[in-house]
């Protein structure tokens, strides 16, 4: 797999790009190494750069960068985990391999849309990261095996079980920091 190559097709011709995907390997360490790892930076990179220029200063920067990339990784493989528990309920079956693999490209859109981060006028444009659903929703059917017809409420209910789990977790960490 080309990452810009697959990043091009995922974005512009997702139907047929995820009839490809269906065929490969869903190898967690080989999709982190050679997709998500790289392109989970883009975002933490990002903000790092635009809040240590226009915001927080370098060392809250660096450390909201860092927070911020092994939240964009770890929440890779929480959604997986999500989207395989959710399919039998949708019609699909369990496979975490092909979970990992729409959890994954699925995401592509998001990942990119925080290069907006750089600037903060331009911070609004992230927006445009919401395209991700749609990759997600066109995903599953073809990769879970769900019935097309139960594609709307399996997205709605991988994205409603995801905000829950953000919520909790920035709660968490809202306890965690307010102290110091």
């Amino acid at each position: 797999m080309n990452l810009v190559e697959r990043v091009k097709a995922i974005l512009l011709t997702p139907k047929e790009e995820w009839q490809v995907i269906d065929t490969e390997t869903g190898d967690a360490n080989y999709l982190f190494t050679n997709y998500v790892a790289i392109l989970a930076a883009i975002p933490a990179v990002c903000t790092f750069i635009g809040y240590a220029i226009f915001g927080v200063g370098l060392g809250g920067a660096l450390i909201f960068g860092i927070f911020l990339y092994v939240i964009h990784c770890g929440m890779w493989y929480v959604a997986a985990l999500v989207i395989d528990a959710l399919a039998p309920t949708f019609g699909g079956r369990n496979d975490l391999p092909s979970a990992l693999k729409v959890s994954a490209y699925s995401a592509t859109a998001s990942w990119l849309a925080g290069v907006f981060q750089l600037l903060p006028p331009l911070r609004w444009l992230s927006i445009l990261g919401l395209y991700s659903l749609y990759l997600l929703y066109l995903g599953l059917p073809i990769l879970m095996k769900s019935p097309p017809a139960r594609a709307i409420g399996y997205t709605a209910a991988v994205v409603v079980v995801l905000f829950v789990i953000w919520l909790v977790l920035f709660l968490i960490i809202g306890l965690i920091i307010s102290p110091f």
